[in-house]
């Protein structure tokens, strides 16, 4: 029965659009990020349980600031649910600490909306479209079969639509593109929403048992962080 449900999806897969896989994203979510784990203790910590040590460790792009890094893609539907718990967590960092995004490609109907990710971030225009292309994928469920569709989708936004693909060859977003394939391997990402800490640290959803439970769980390890930092000047 699973056999014929893998061929199943396989087949819809080859068949289907961006969107197609947008609304049906368990298939790259295979940490299991769908709310249906139990509950862990609020503020659990638990090395190997609820998150996962990297090693080795890997370098950040934050300067001095300890990196929250939130592995996602406009194609996971769990990642357009976790979107109000990342601007919350975003908005509950200390001065000390930087939150980004890291696009996940794991395939290449995933790497066109990667490439929009980074085109959009080169142009300026990120903060204003990012949950928006969410709403679009996942809410209204518009259809964005090519590059083309999502281009002609910023261009609704305010966006140069030639100016914008152009930049989506460029070698800046192609740097960035290089650098998600390789960091999301090194760090160990099977499946989105992933948040890591400083490099250090890997933890889902799933593994802290629920979205609050990840926040209160990031805010543990970046303190944790901190404390490290403290200890090392003294």
């Amino acid at each position: 029965m699973f056999k014929r449900f893998v061929l199943a999806c396989a087949v819809l897969l080859a068949a289907g659009s961006l969107p197609a896989l947008a609304q049906a994203p368990a298939a790259q979510d295979h940490a299991g990020h769908d709310h249906v784990t139990p509950a862990a203790t609020p503020g659990a910590a638990e090395p190997g349980k609820n998150y996962f040590l990297i090693d080795p460790p890997q370098p950040t792009a934050s300067g001095d600031k300890i990196e929250v890094l939130e592995v996602f893609s406009y194609a996971c539907i769990h990642c357009a649910h976790f979107q109000p718990y990342a601007d919350e967590l975003k908005a509950k960092l200390p001065p000390g600490a930087a939150f980004a995004y890291m696009p996940a490609i794991f395939n290449a109907q995933w790497e066109a909306y990667a490439r929009a990710f980074y085109t959009a971030q080169s142009l300026g225009v990120l903060d204003k479209t990012h949950q928006a292309v969410f709403d679009a994928v996942h809410r209204d469920k518009r259809p964005m079969r090519s590059f083309d569709d999502i281009a002609a989708f910023y261009g609704e936004h305010g966006v140069d639509v030639a100016r914008f693909k152009a930049a989506s060859t460029s070698f800046e977003v192609e740097s960035k593109l290089a650098r998600a394939r390789e960091m999301v391997g090194k760090y160990g990402v099977d499946g989105t929403p992933t948040i890591i800490v400083n490099g250090k640290y890997r933890m889902t959803g799933a593994s802290a048992g629920g979205y609050p439970q990840l926040l209160a769980l990031v805010e543990t390890l970046v303190k944790k962080e901190q404390d490290a930092g403290k200890a090392a000047k003294k």
